[in-house]
């Protein structure tokens, strides 16, 4: 056996070994020429890890932010990530040098959710083209005008009836928002709306909730640091699993509306994604982005980003009211003054301020989307004195804007002032960015704005949400889920109707 150990061989892979770790030890954590950004010491193969808790990673980076400052790097296993913190460094990248910071950083789990097809993780012409055509198309059916203000009014109604049959008795609200959201991209998405207790409906709003949950968990963290270990991890597992049963279902319902399409009446997006492509297969003219991946893959990022984040700023909503019982008094006493009994509409909210200030600052401290989806340079760039390379992941902290000390009064308190003025008008604030900013913002803002104002007004003029019985407000939990997004912990609330 020693004899083994000594053969030429053994000594020759021996000496390979030992040079490939040197060449990675100081390749990936020796300083470069150009200073770098500061950060933690990482170790080899691990980087920081041990530094960091991957369950509440933003967490975890924010207080790195205290110690390092707005731009510092650190190492999850071999990768280095640089991150940009507080509101004026994460605008000088995103919106200052949008374009040196626009692209798309693609690891491990972002490219099995979309192939690198669709729009959210997608780079190049492929991006610009599916980014391009789904403002047009979405715009050309209303988003964030009177005809998705149509559509969200009607999905309210089903709401109200929803929480209704339960006649102000306990109940958990969480599918049933999520339902109704998801039936407003939808409606856009594929012309119809389903009813909630559609069993398809339901497992397609179901995987894409569990989807963006474990996108965030630690363990698709170490998945995409060491992407071999992913057989082994459950929740990997449990992830490839649902992503093929969710395109399954998207499948069956783009095939069903290919079977009854008429290019003459474009129904929807998916409609007008096959009249485009029927158009230039017609036309001899070469085709390279549209085809069934990309519309697949822009579906499913759609209907995932719009379910996900804009349900659970409305179910935050809903518990900040029954924790804070005197601000749900004024928002409703507004309600009553400036809107009565009438069905509330878009054009309301310049004369509601206050109700409109509780919606922001619900956004502002809900805090859904903590973590920035990964971005990566465009070009090597220097970012206040600090050299950074071309491909290099960048990671904008959201919650370092939204709660940055220097820009928010109270950050870390339910403040509704936070976008009033002193004579209670309602004021925009720069640092307010849920949406992110630049060229990878949300592009469906317009419509999660909408959204959030018709629901949360519609169901607030009709009832009063209040803890269980025997609980009082102080002991609504606001502990969140962690995953991609941060979501409140499924709890029972009363929806009592209004007299």
């Amino acid at each position: 056996m020693f004899e083994d150990l000594q053969s030429p061989t053994s000594v020759l892979f021996g000496v390979f070994v030992a040079l490939l770790l040197r060449h990675l030890f100081y390749s990936n954590f020796s300083s470069n020429e150009r200073q770098e950004p500061p950060g933690p010491r990482p170790v080899p193969l691990f980087g920081n890890l041990f530094q960091v808790d991957l369950k509440r990673l933003h967490q975890s980076l924010f207080n790195l932010s205290k110690k390092y400052g707005p731009v510092f790097q650190v190492y999850f296993g071999p990768r280095k990530v640089v991150v940009l913190a507080g509101y004026r460094m994460i605008k000088q990248a995103l919106v200052n040098q949008a374009d040196e910071f626009g692209t798309r950083k693609m690891i491990p789990a972002f490219y099995d959710l979309s192939k690198g097809h669709g729009i959210v993780f997608s780079n190049g012409e492929t991006w610009k083209e599916m980014r391009r055509f789904a403002l047009t198309t979405l715009r050309d059916f209303g988003m964030g005008k009177k005809m998705s203000e149509k559509i969200i009014i009607e999905e309210c109604g089903f709401l109200i009836k929803e929480f209704e049959q339960f006649e102000g008795k306990v109940f958990n609200n969480t599918k049933s928002i999520n339902y109704a959201t998801t039936n407003v991209i939808s409606a856009l998405m594929f012309g119809k709306r389903f009813e909630y207790k559609d069993q398809v409906f339901q497992g397609m709003v179901e995987r894409g909730n569990e989807i963006i949950h474990l996108v965030g968990t630690a363990s698709l963290w170490i998945y995409n640091i060491f992407p071999w270990l992913g057989p082994f991890l459950k929740n990997w597992r449990d992830f490839m699993k649902i992503l093929e049963d969710n395109e399954k279902t998207v499948n069956k319902i783009i095939a069903d509306l290919k079977e009854t399409l008429d290019t003459e009446v474009c129904r929807c997006f998916v409609d007008a994604f096959l009249i485009r492509q029927k158009h230039l297969e017609d036309s001899e003219i070469t085709n390279l982005h549209y085809h069934d991946e990309n519309l697949l893959y822009s579906v499913t990022n759609l209907l995932e980003a719009g379910n996900d984040t804009t349900a659970n700023t409305l179910k935050w909503g809903l518990l900040y009211m029954a924790k804070f019982p005197h601000i749900q008094d004024r928002v409703q006493e507004e309600l009553s003054r400036v809107v009565g009994t009438r069905q509330i509409q878009t054009e309301d909210r310049k004369n509601l301020p206050y109700t409109d200030a509780v919606i922001h600052e619900t956004q502002r401290l809900a805090n859904i989307l903590p973590i920035s989806l990964l971005h990566a340079t465009s070009k090597d760039i220097t970012l206040q004195g600090y050299f950074i390379k071309e491909g290099t992941a960048v990671l904008p902290l959201l919650t370092s804007v939204l709660y940055d000390e220097s820009e928010w009064e109270s950050p870390h308190s339910f403040n509704p002032s936070h976008f009033l003025d002193d004579e209670g008008k309602f004021i925009r604030r720069d640092a307010f960015m849920p949406f992110s900013a630049g060229r990878r913002a949300c592009l469906g803002e317009s419509l999660a704005r909408m959204e959030l104002f018709l629901f949360f007004t519609s169901l607030l003029q009709r009832f009063r949400f209040t803890p269980p019985p025997g609980v009082s407000g102080d002991e609504v939990d606001l502990t969140p889920v962690v995953g991609f997004t941060l979501s409140p912990r499924p709890q029972k609330l009363c929806a009592v109707q209004r007299k």
